[in-house]
């Protein structure tokens, strides 16, 4: 059966997306500094602590990283509302083009600087996709996903509701496959340092494909409901 008829494929793109997300948290931590590049509350926090003392080089480091995480998320709203682009399609490949660039910024460059690629395409794929089987869920940190499948747990408890248990299989998936990525990441840094980058490319394509299978599903369920 082709891959696209699988009532499943927006999950698998989803957990697909999610090892995406979990290699370039632990890629970021082993290669840079041990600052995640997939989040902004560590960068702001930095943010205020070096305006407070003074830094001025570091304030405009974290400033330049929150633009360009907030120039990434609001891309993905105004690329196709301007000009009709699939965000969808364009968001791995824009992964792809970080992790490239990743290889290429030296290992002592300013720590906060050399995540602007991570950034920017993390902030982007988060707005591109933001879940799948109806559950609203990150694939680029575990927060919300931990809070989700403890909640889930819990009203599983009380309730004994089946769905319960399928909303927590759904986001401890998430986590599972969060974290494969992190694994692969960390043997990617460990092997190859700041070029470990590379090893990105697989999960990236795979997840590309996806997209494009959801889309030919999502394509034949309009024709079907012509």
């Amino acid at each position: 059966m082709p891959l696209y008829r699988n009532q499943h494929i927006d999950w698998y793109r989803h957990l697909a997306f999610a090892c995406v997300g979990g290699f370039f948290g632990a890629y970021a931590i082993l290669c840079r500094g041990g600052v995640m590049g997939n989040a902004q509350t560590m960068n702001l926090l930095e943010l205020v602590i070096n305006a407070l003392y003074g830094r001025g080089f570091n304030v405009l480091a974290h400033l330049g990283a929150f633009l360009v995480y907030v120039t990434g998320t609001m891309l993905t709203v105004l690329l196709p509302s301007l000009w009709g682009v699939n965000m969808r399609r364009l968001s791995p490949v824009i992964t792809a083009a970080a992790a490239v660039t990743e290889c290429f910024l030296p290992a002592d460059m300013a720590v906060v600087v050399a995540l602007y690629p991570i950034f920017f395409a993390m902030s982007i794929q988060w707005s591109s996709f933001q879940g799948a089987r109806n559950f609203y869920s990150s694939t680029i940190f575990s927060t919300n996903n931990t809070k989700q499948a403890s909640l889930a747990l819990a009203e599983y408890l009380c309730t004994k509701d089946g769905n319960q248990l399928r909303r927590m299989g759904f986001f401890l998936s998430t986590l599972l496959c969060f974290h494969i990525g992190a694994a692969i990441g960390v043997g990617a840094s460990h092997f190859w340092g700041v070029r470990g980058a590379l090893w990105s490319l697989p999960l990236i394509a795979w997840a590309f494909f996806l997209v494009t299978q959801e889309e030919k599903a999502e394509t034949m369920q309009a024709v079907v409901a012509e």
